[in-house]
């Protein structure tokens, strides 16, 4: 209940911290761009949100007190689903960075009510779209015309929309090739930069709710690492940097592929690429649990490949994301919140997947830890104690076995991270390098945990590992070390 407690007052808090709106169309026929509240108007936000769930659950903790065992099962029922809906229907009219954390919320943790998990789920791929008028004076502004003059063809209505803008399909004629071709034109929202580093100023106030939920962490830099990469995401020519150093590495990949970004049509706030057409992960989860297994090493491998491979990795994995096809090959998109790693973080990382999961040295994996300062020097802990409670992340790939990922273990994970109830945890925190690694591993594990993938991952791991060198095992992992090959 604790957990789901504090999940539910950071859901809370956080929509007040990005509270802009695209404006309707005026009586006169013409549209504004996105208007961005006063700071007294999102804090106003905070509260009245706050007050709502608060006022919620107080009712009902007041009735379940004459209420019977069944009726008590009922009102936390209805409960959940009123606030469920407050909550959606103030996330649904936002933009930005609480999309984002709203993304992220949305399918890591089993524990949040069912209702509001599935209304945050919302978030993933559906937004409410700004009018296609507005759309279509974004496109003139950044590209010089219109789109009916630019494009062969333009579908006003949005594919998609998502934190920061939407997707349009369209036909263009390739200047490389004078050949027309089908792309997806993402179109920032106009004003959502001013927006989000306006709101982004008053993001201290989540770090203020974490550490009262979560003491003994020090927030400073998960808030810092959080804004500067959305920050980052503002910008599309990054985005389309990004997914090009994405595109080159994988090409020719058996299995992975990536859009390749149309340049002519591109700016700081408009992003071309190629157009995708596969199955959603609704699709995907009907499938047989062979072709899920299958898919399941393919996201494996995208996300530890481009790790160790690249030291880089899309900071926001989340089903939206993909595209898969039926033959097994993915489609990977949104290369705005990309991590580049540093050499230095990569030895770090290593060294603790190295002593925790490969050798099993839990000297060796605590004093990795405190120079990574995760943990406190000289804590007052058990070694033994603190290899349990760091080592659960490795779990899957310690033996070498088959196992199955569940939900459960998913969302276990999830709690045994903002759990701060354990003794380690008061000499613990999370410093600015580990914020998207954990933010990758609790997507994948949630992800993976959902399709109830069954493998031996530790093999696997060991061809990604850059110390461990096995041969595949595998596969998709035969066909991927024929294409490392090649491209020796």
């Amino acid at each position: 209940m604790r957990i789901r407690r504090v999940l539910l007052a950071v859901a809370t808090t956080v929509a007040g911290l990005v509270t802009w709106r695209v404006m309707r169309r005026r009586p006169d026929g013409g549209t504004s761009p996105i208007a961005r509240a006063t700071v007294a108007a999102r804090n106003a936000g905070i509260v009245s949100l706050g007050a709502k769930v608060g006022a919620t659950y107080a009712s009902a903790s007041a009735r379940k007190l004459f209420a019977s065992a069944e009726r008590r099962v009922q009102i936390d029922h209805e409960t959940e689903m009123k606030t469920a809906a407050q909550v959606a229907d103030r996330l649904g009219d936002m933009k930005g960075a609480l999309m984002k954390l709203g993304q992220m919320a949305s399918y890591l943790d089993e524990g949040l009510p069912a209702p509001l998990r599935a209304a945050l789920a919302q978030l993933q791929s559906n937004a409410p779209p700004m009018s296609a008028d507005l759309a279509a004076e974004c496109i003139e502004r950044e590209l010089g015309a219109p789109p009916d003059r630019l494009f062969v063809e333009w579908d006003p209505e949005p594919i998609a929309a998502a934190s920061i803008g939407q997707v349009h399909r369209a036909v263009v004629v390739d200047p490389a090739t004078g050949e027309e071709r089908a792309v997806a034109v993402k179109v920032q929202y106009p004003g959502v930069d001013d927006a989000i580093d306006a709101d982004l100023r008053n993001a201290d106030l989540l770090g203020l709710l974490l550490q009262q939920g979560f003491s003994g962490l020090d927030p400073s830099e998960m808030v810092a690492e959080v804004k500067s990469r959305i920050r980052e995401e503002l910008d599309y020519s990054r985005e389309a940097a990004n997914q090009r150093l994405f595109a080159d590495h994988y090409r020719g990949h058996p299995f992975i592929r990536v859009p390749a970004v149309v340049d002519a049509f591109s700016t700081s706030r408009v992003l071309t690429s190629e157009l995708v057409v596969g199955r959603s992960w609704t699709e995907l989860l009907a499938s047989d649990q062979g072709h899920k297994d299958a898919v399941a090493e393919v996201l494996f491998r995208f996300v530890f490949r481009s790790l160790y491979g690249m030291h880089k990795f899309n900071g926001d994995p989340h089903p939206g994301n993909y595209v898969f096809h039926d033959d097994g090959t993915v489609t990977f998109l949104d290369y705005g919140l990309v991590k580049h790693f540093t050499d230095d973080e990569m030895t770090t990382f290593i060294a603790m997947v190295k002593s925790a999961a490969y050798e099993n040295d839990v000297e060796k994996f605590r004093g990795v830890l405190e120079s990574a300062g995760m943990l406190k020097p000289d804590a007052p802990v058990s070694t033994t104690d603190v290899g349990t409670y760091f080592g659960r992340f490795y779990e899957p790939v310690r033996a070498d076995r088959e196992i199955t990922w569940t939900s459960q273990y998913a969302s276990g994970i999830v709690r045994h991270t903002f759990d701060r109830s354990s003794p380690i945890a008061q000499y613990a925190t999370v410093p600015k390098a580990f914020v998207f690694i954990q933010r990758i591993n609790l997507g994948l594990y949630a992800i993976l945990g959902e399709l109830g993938a069954t493998g031996n991952y530790r093999r696997i791991a060991e061809e990604l590992w850059p110390f461990a060198g096995r041969e595949p095992s595998t596969e998709l992992g035969r066909r991927e070390a024929e294409w490392l090959a090649a491209r020796r």
